[in-house]
């Protein structure tokens, strides 16, 4: 090949597959087969176009040959935090599911809001991605569409839903919120405060747990919820006891609606020196890391995220390739951890 017969580089810098099927003189699609190695090109024009691909120093574009054989190694995973270790264990579990099949996460950050999630889709959709791991049900009209119409893989996380069609690995948090009040309940507490920070979706199911356990015993008292949409954290949690302390010191137990907000509650009352539990009982959920080493040792929900990754993950995979899962609707469950503080 002679360096006249070498294309003039286009403008973005790029080579593309044109560009050496042209230099290697055969068309386009035997170059494509050619540097994919199939077996029906000829060895001497496998030869050539490779030849001509190393001279020209051709790049293969992933996104482009995703585009032509309408296949992707790419999944979006939309969550709603980082900073949040529950998310990410589970994407942790997802990778190590993923990645031994050959997929790569593409993971989009809704920060809670569903108009994030509907633009972070919108892009994402853009690059044909081979399937879809989204956070729960929360999302715009617009969001729904878009998934729907993708006619994409797509697997729910952290939320069950029976319904056709619907495929979801998760708990039912509204359980999981009635058994920790019972719990309480059980224990002879009967002024029970709720604390929440974010009161996402998710949250909110806890407490309509929390609140037909108590209305179960006559015991609701809607003054004892405090609920904020600010961001969970222990110093949230450490404000929050002080503020149930302040307007209903007769509260006798505290169920937060996350670990990191009891931890924060049980540094305040050991600063405050209330006595946990024999003034107050405090549980959380979650179980996130440094519960078990409070003092005392946190009492809380156990979520099986790292299960849900992984479930979620092995679902999707089958989706990808046609199989129809088991079930579409797995319910991974929920374990009480009870510790000293309640």
């Amino acid at each position: 090949m002679s360096k006249t017969s070498l294309p003039r580089r286009r403008a973005t810098g790029r080579i593309t597959l044109e560009d050496v099927a042209r230099a290697a003189e055969v068309s386009a699609i035997t170059a494509s087969r050619a540097l994919r190695g199939q077996r029906s090109v000829d060895p001497a024009l496998v030869a050539r176009v490779q030849a001509a691909a190393q001279q020209l120093g051709y790049v293969p574009d992933p996104a482009a040959r995703a585009l032509a054989s309408a296949r992707s190694t790419h999944v979006a995973v939309l969550i709603p935090l980082l900073s949040n270790a529950l998310f990410v264990d589970l994407l942790e579990a997802v990778q190590h599911t993923l990645v031994p099949a050959g997929y790569q996460m593409m993971i989009g950050v809704t920060h809670y809001k569903p108009e994030e999630e509907e633009a972070l889709l919108r892009s994402y959709l853009a690059h044909r991605p081979a399937g879809l791991l989204v956070t729960g049900f929360d999302r715009t009209d617009a969001a729904r569409r878009l998934i729907e119409d993708s006619g994409l893989p797509c697997v729910h996380l952290m939320e069950t839903a029976r319904v056709g069609g619907i495929y979801s690995v998760g708990l039912s948090q509204h359980e999981a919120g009635r058994a920790i009040t019972e719990h309480l309940v059980s224990r002879g507490h009967r002024r029970i405060a709720f604390a929440a920070g974010q009161l996402d979706p998710r949250v909110m199911q806890r407490a309509e747990g929390y609140r037909s356990a108590l209305r179960a015993h006559g015991l609701y008292d809607p003054a004892l919820e405090l609920l904020t949409p600010e961001p969970t954290s222990m110093a949230l949690g450490a404000r929050l006891l002080e503020r149930l302390l302040r307007e209903r010191p007769d509260a006798d137990a505290a169920f937060f609606c996350n670990d990191d907000l009891a931890q924060g509650a049980l540094l305040a009352a050991l600063r405050l020196q209330v006595p946990v539990p024999q003034r107050l009982a405090v549980v959380g959920f979650n179980d996130l890391n440094g519960s078990d080493q409070m003092l005392p040792p946190l009492t809380t929900v156990r979520t099986p995220r790292q299960q849900i990754g992984q479930q979620a993950a092995t679902m999707l995979l089958q989706l990808m390739r046609g199989v129809t899962p088991p079930a579409a609707c797995v319910d991974v469950g929920f374990e009480l951890v009870l510790r000293g503080s309640s």
